[in-house]
């Protein structure tokens, strides 16, 4: 007999779990179809030996410090401030867009208050900004939006940048400074052990069972529980009644290098490089940047966007916020059931913003 039936092992499920267990002693059983824990944030050693990301980079940063002390208590971190290029026009850039990319992309030598008044003079004000083109393209205006985004978006979402949500770029800061961080929350870095060590701390309690390999349907009839924590498709749960959800996938393609003759020991000069306009695949992840690792090889990863594979990235776009919304009424009817994370919530959240909601669900109404 469980207290809770958590379906799906990522942040959400494990956040979940460990609090019930731990804080309320609530007997938990977590169940995944994959063959592990930690959702896509799981990390292992590849045949060489290096640590390296199963589903693509996976790099933490938050401004909310409970969320980072929470996870405090389960990894010590590796700080790391996630840097990324994009190659334009056959340059490494600084992406997001700053003063270095606009003088090195154009030849200039603009000062940040010159960059200012440049953004001023070429961007395309929107009466409303609307769409992903609209959120580029009224800070710095075409020719930056058509090199740095419009392809990529095409590529990424299969859609152009104008049937987006401006959500989609928005997200992507413009800097007029030469601040080429990619992210500027106060915390960042990546667990010192990896990921998947910290999801272990996580489950390792008495109160909590893991079940991996398992669709939970299959064994619904050999085990009672009084409540249910999903974190799998919403339209899945409810049998795809108004059809599936639209997502796009990725297929990762890895490759182990030598690193001896490469600058830096490293194949790229930083952790990610995206490209925008070139090749079929949209961006290109190194791990040991992320990890620290010292190795005499060195791994890679290309991602290419696909249509159809696991389930990745919700599409932002009218059409599909309507659909969501009617799975989600159905979700509001369901009695001791609730939904949590980004495929259960048909939403892009960044791992904090997991972290944050599953410590809420916990506090607000799962401990009542």
């Amino acid at each position: 007999m469980f207290d809770y039936l958590v379906v799906g092992a990522g942040f959400a499920g494990c956040v979940v779990a460990e609090r019930l267990a731990s804080q309320y002693g609530q007997r938990v059983l977590i169940i995944d179809k994959r063959d592990h824990i930690g959702g896509n944030c799981y990390d292992c050693y590849n045949e060489a030996g290096i640590l390296i990301h199963r589903y693509g980079p996976h790099t933490f940063h938050t401004n909310n410090r409970k969320v980072f002390e929470y996870l405090l208590l389960f990894t010590e971190w590796r700080y790391y401030q996630h840097r990324v290029r994009a190659y334009v026009d056959g340059k490494f850039l600084p992406i997001p867009i700053n003063l270095d990319t606009v003088n090195q992309l154009y030849g200039l030598n603009l000062s940040s208050r010159e960059l200012a008044e440049y953004f001023e003079r070429v961007r395309e004000p929107a009466p409303q900004v609307k769409t992903a083109e609209d959120a580029v393209v009224s800070q710095v205006g075409r020719d930056l939006f058509e090199k740095f985004f419009k392809g990529l978006t095409l590529k990424h979402w299969g859609m152009e940048a104008s049937q987006l949500d401006a959500s989609v770029t928005r997200r992507i800061p413009v800097r007029t400074s030469r601040d080429d961080r990619y992210f500027s929350d106060r915390y960042q870095g990546v667990p010192k052990h990896g990921y998947t060590a910290l999801f272990t701390r996580m489950l390792r309690q008495p109160q909590i069972s893991v079940l991996l390999n398992t669709d939970y349907r299959t064994i619904l009839p050999e085990i009672k529980f009084k409540r249910i924590v999903f974190t799998g498709p919403i339209d899945e749960y409810f049998d795809y009644r108004y059809g599936p959800l639209p997502y796009r996938s990725v297929h990762f393609e890895y490759e182990t290098l030598p690193t001896a003759g490469l600058p830096e020991g490293t194949y790229q000069p930083t952790g990610t490089v995206t490209y925008p306009n070139d090749y079929d695949f949209t961006r290109v992840a190194e791990f040991k940047h992320f990890t620290g690792q010292t190795h005499p090889l060195t791994t890679i990863v290309r991602q290419y966007p696909r249509d159809s594979g696991e389930p990745y990235y919700p599409i932002p776009c009218e059409e599909s916020k309507a659909l969501y919304q009617k799975y989600a009424a159905l979700a509001a009817k369901e009695k001791n059931v609730w939904f949590i994370g980004r495929l259960a919530n048909y939403r892009y959240y960044n791992m904090d913003q997991v972290v944050e909601k599953a410590l809420e669900l916990v506090e607000k109404e799962l401990a009542l």
